[in-house]
């Protein structure tokens, strides 16, 4: 137990350096250049942040045995905002802007922003695939990671190119569901479902081997 808290700690810190980073680096551009072109990836890393919130949320409700519907609710609050932490590694399509003046910095600070997200999001799923594997057992966890990483990878297609929101599960229910059914038909859709499903269960595997080591 004193093992795993000092890792957490260490990790918190390591994260709060790196997002430090990223927005000292958004600062000199706009000092630089006068413009606040990506000053979204701010809101990007924002949103990327809340499935570690979420997650750290349902760690301490599991260890109190808490409500089982408000544990729940926050798992589903976790898995809804899942896909915002794998999200910004597609902002790397605004190098193509030409607000993107600077390439070189430009390519730096969406870089930099995009492991931090999906840092955010990996050890989240750390926390959860630990509450599961309490609740079940390493086997069921396991698969249900699997399919977890395959919900977030249709998630990031939601968002880059169908251009929904996590919010828009209950602000557009009826048109998101209309765009889902008619998704499922397109090859591409499976291809990035499976593309980015699998890189973040992979990099999810890696991570947790490595911090926590059976």
């Amino acid at each position: 137990m004193k093992q795993k808290l000092i890792l957490f700690t260490k990790s918190n810190l390591s994260l709060l350096a790196s997002i430090s980073f990223a927005f000292l680096i958004l600062a000199v551009r706009i000092k630089i250049t006068g413009s606040f072109f990506f000053t979204f990836l701010v809101w990007n890393l924002f949103l990327a942040s809340l499935p570690y919130l979420f997650s750290q949320i349902l760690k301490q409700l599991n260890s109190t045995n808490s409500s089982k519907l408000v544990q729940f609710g926050t798992f589903s609050l976790w898995l809804l905002f899942l896909p915002n932490s794998p999200y910004i590694i597609t902002d790397l399509i605004h190098l193509q802007n030409k607000n993107a003046s600077l390439l070189w910095l430009d390519m730096l600070i969406v870089f930099v922003y995009a492991i931090n997200g999906l840092l955010l999001g990996l050890f989240s799923m750390i926390d959860i695939y630990q509450v599961l594997k309490s609740k079940y057992n390493a086997k069921n966890a396991n698969f249900f990671m699997i399919y977890l990483s395959l919900l977030c990878g249709y998630g990031v297609y939601l968002g880059r190119f169908l251009r929904f929101n996590s919010w828009d599960l209950f602000t557009k229910p009826h048109i998101l569901v209309y765009n889902i059914i008619h998704s499922l038909t397109n090859y591409n859709v499976w291809a990035m479902t499976f593309a980015f499903g699998g890189l973040l269960w992979i990099l999810f595997w890696t991570l947790q081997s490595k911090l926590y080591k059976q």
